[in-house]
């Protein structure tokens, strides 16, 4: 028999990039759905197809046999999600991974956890066979304060309030047992890391692993989206500032062992994120 084809979208995104190599641990055939031809995934097959297309949708989704579904950063991201969704019920995709967000809830003071609420409730309104992911806080968004760090230092509205960060390579783990095991038809996996942190406990472990001083600034929101202004669209950033006034409230302090139970190991610790990429926060 052939191995089974896992279609993954957001294929060259933080969580998508680390799915590739982790299914094909799996032994499994992978489809990357790509919007850019011009940077195709090396090793699988590629299809072009943007969320918005329907009829690219409908063909990325041809002859699959799990799909895994990421948003994009948009401001319609759930309609498209929505969308693919739908066209997956009607190609009759035989299971659906669908990535989330943690404490994902319709009645959220953050528009980011609204949206993946309303999806969440769509796909199980389908009746497709799904699973849901809900990570944390993704440990690699540190790379955005890389200009930073490079002076010695990072800020974030977030005070002490310590956070279940998780590394999106455990995310990635967890999704490609999810896509590729029986049993998980309809659960929803919350995914942290092994200990919730305070960005100060982050910053001692970046500056032990860079070899010199990284200090963490606590910020006010104003000051947070005046350094990201004319960097990001004004809704992204409005819901940024909502996602770490989430943090900073305590709502992300639980740890889960969702990715122990899933991959058979602990999940990676912030020491480790840091050892491994020492070198984005080691001045040249």
């Amino acid at each position: 028999m052939n191995p089974p084809t896992v279609l993954v979208t957001g294929a060259t995104g933080t969580v998508g990039s680390a799915l590739i190599p982790a299914l094909q641990a799996h032994g499994v055939t992978v489809r990357a759905m790509i919007r850019d031809p011009a940077r195709p995934v090396p090793g699988v097959e590629n299809v072009v197809a943007d969320l918005a297309d329907a009829a690219a949708v409908a063909a990325a989704l041809d002859g699959v046999d799990a799909a895994f579904l990421n948003g994009p950063s948009t401001p319609d991201a759930a309609a498209l999600q929505i969308g693919f969704a739908d066209l997956a019920h009607a190609e009759g995709l035989p299971r659906l991974v669908l990535l989330s967000q943690y404490a994902a809830n319709p009645d959220s003071a953050v528009r980011f956890l609204r949206w993946h609420a309303e999806v969440e409730a769509h796909v199980r309104g389908l009746g497709l066979d799904h699973t849901v992911l809900r990570p944390n806080l993704y440990l690699q968004s540190l790379r955005a304060f890389a200009g930073t760090i490079a002076q010695g230092w990072f800020g974030a509205p977030v005070g002490g309030a310590a956070v279940s960060v998780v590394d999106a390579r455990d995310v990635a783990d967890a999704a490609a047992v999810v896509l590729t095991g029986a049993g998980h038809t309809g659960a929803v996996y919350t995914l942290t890391g092994p200990r919730a942190v305070t960005h100060a406990e982050i910053a001692a472990a970046l500056s032990s692993a860079a070899g010199r001083d990284i200090a963490f600034h606590d910020t006010s929101a104003a000051e947070f989206s005046a350094a990201l202004a004319g960097l990001l669209p004004p809704w992204q950033l409005d819901g940024l500032v909502e996602d770490y006034a989430h943090y900073a409230r305590g709502e992300a302090a639980t740890v889960y062992t969702s990715v122990a139970d899933l991959t058979g190991r602990p999940a990676r610790d912030v020491a480790d994120f840091a050892r491994d990429h020492a070198a984005l926060f080691t001045r040249s």
